[in-house]
């Protein structure tokens, strides 16, 4: 086998000069939590082609389709330290069959639009990779540009940040993100629906593992509590799930970080990487749907593989970026989420000067809920004769992070022995964490009810529990690694 070639330029843009130095050891990939559906896919390429050799993977490099994206582009933010990926996953289905689009509830015409936006970080002494999920439905504000539809030259203007897509395709796309991050990007990995089924398939299933049911009329995931080996289909419902609970699209990137953990643990303890034929499978199968920029090629998916060899879930972080205010309305966009300006500024600088995102552990003695109080809209109604228990619980629930709405009223029945916290099927998860704040309550689903949640306050109150959300138990910026999100 020869020798695969050292790193090529635009593997290592950010590099500073530095004196001679003893070779350091390979790569370690940590490009793990990767793209949703960009993410699969070049995962395995690149796990496999350290095993196989740089005349094979030139083959397989020949089967990428290449986009530019870096076109024209002028006043970039400065180079950093390390390499960023900005790993898209669109909702293209072209190749899927017509029974796979009946079968999934993909029947829909695509948005020509990303679905899925992270930036991986690999560290320049590739120990490390950071990924940053950027939720689909972020406020942006587009930088000048031409409609690649219309032609038309447009200003700066808002979108969602998947819209950038639909009006400037990858160009459009990284310019936008390059803006609000003030992070460089060195490469450009482009993956679709009909590449993440293959990959899932050829690789034999993947296994997750949920604590409660999860299901979803609009995608048809229906899944009961417990572990659960997904094929191609079947993950994809998962990781496309928005409606399992209240959280929505940040639910849904949860969601997706477990997938993936679970993913690269399947690839890596299989033996694929290991088996040449077992590879050029998985290769052939889904390279075909990937896009990627000019300057990654071989070089780059040999480097990336080396990495791969030694890679472990828990030598990699994932987390996304800090939102300030949710449902954020926006004149002829919609509802959208703001970044919080301080938060995101110090996670992007931490990934410009090549830091690490996880911080010390906070200690607390507040109870750890699935959703977060932030997240939740509660309406208060005093279920007992004593005055003035509405409002004050109303605002012991606020105080501890619930989005009250601030005018509590009497109950029809002021003769509740036990608090009650009333909810929609649709966000049981929301209601077990408020449940988790009043003591003793009592869950009690109400079909139709919407996404606000009601408390009646009973007899049996005697105070509000301080709880804080999963991610919150993970520093500033809510980083988990990936052998936290896996099953356990």
């Amino acid at each position: 086998m020869p020798t695969p070639p050292r790193r090529s330029p635009a593997a290592r843009p950010q590099r500073r000069p530095q004196p001679a130095r003893s070779p350091r050891p390979p790569v370690r990939r940590k490009r793990p939590r990767w793209a949703m559906r960009a993410v699969t896919t070049v995962s395995v390429v690149v796990l496999a082609s350290a095993g196989i050799g740089h005349s094979v993977v030139t083959s397989l490099d020949a089967d990428i389709a290449r986009v530019d994206p870096f076109k024209d582009m002028k006043n970039r933010p400065r180079a950093g330290h390390g390499m960023n990926v900005l790993l898209v996953g669109t909702d293209g289905r072209d190749k899927i069959t017509e029974a796979e689009r009946q079968k999934y509830r993909l029947g829909g015409a695509p948005c020509h639009c990303t679905d899925t936006i992270m930036i991986v970080h690999i560290s320049e002494d590739r120990e490390r990779a950071s990924v940053v999920s950027l939720p689909r439905d972020s406020y942006a504000m587009t930088p000048p540009h031409l409609d690649r539809t219309t032609g038309k030259r447009h200003g700066g203007h808002p979108v969602k940040i998947n819209a950038a897509y639909a009006e400037g395709g990858p160009n459009l796309t990284v310019r936008t993100v390059e803006h609000m991050t003030h992070v460089k990007i060195d490469h450009y990995l482009e993956v679709d629906f009909t590449s993440f089924m293959k990959t899932v398939d050829v690789l034999g299933g993947v296994e997750i593992c949920n604590a409660d049911p999860l299901k979803d009329a609009y995608t048809g995931l229906d899944l009961a509590a417990g572990r659960h080996r997904l094929m191609g289909g079947q993950a994809l419902q998962y990781v496309r799930s928005r409606h399992v609970d209240g959280a929505s699209d940040l639910g849904r990137m949860k969601r997706q970080q477990r997938f993936l953990a679970a993913l690269i643990d399947r690839t890596t303890s299989s033996g694929i990487l290991l088996n040449p034929m077992k590879f050029r499978d998985i290769t052939r199968a889904v390279l075909g749907s990937v896009r990627a920029d000019k300057g990654f090629g071989t070089d780059e998916l040999l480097d990336l593989g080396r990495a791969m060899r030694n890679f472990s879930p828990s030598s990699s972080e994932f987390t996304t970026v800090p939102i300030g205010t949710m449902g954020y309305a926006v004149k002829g966009v919609g509802s959208t989420l703001k970044w919080d300006p301080k938060k995101s500024e110090r996670l992007f600088r931490a990934l410009r000067d090549d830091k690490p995102l996880a911080a010390h552990k906070p200690k607390s003695k507040a109870l750890r809920v699935a959703v977060a109080p932030q997240q939740i809209r509660v309406q208060v109604e005093n279920g007992t004769a004593t005055g003035g228990l509405g409002k004050r619980v109303d605002a012991a629930l606020a105080a501890t992070g619930f989005r009250t709405t601030r005018m509590p009223v009497n109950a029809a029945d002021r003769t509740q022995k036990r608090t009650v916290v009333a909810y929609d099927p649709r966000w049981d998860r929301s209601a077990k964490s408020i449940a988790a704040a009043l003591p003793g309550s009592e869950l009690r689903a109400v079909k139709g009810q919407g996404a606000t949640l009601k408390v009646i306050v009973g007899a049996d109150y005697k105070q509000v529990r301080k709880v804080r959300a999963e991610d919150e138990y993970q520093g500033e910026f809510g980083v988990v690694t990936g052998d936290e999100v896996g099953c356990a």
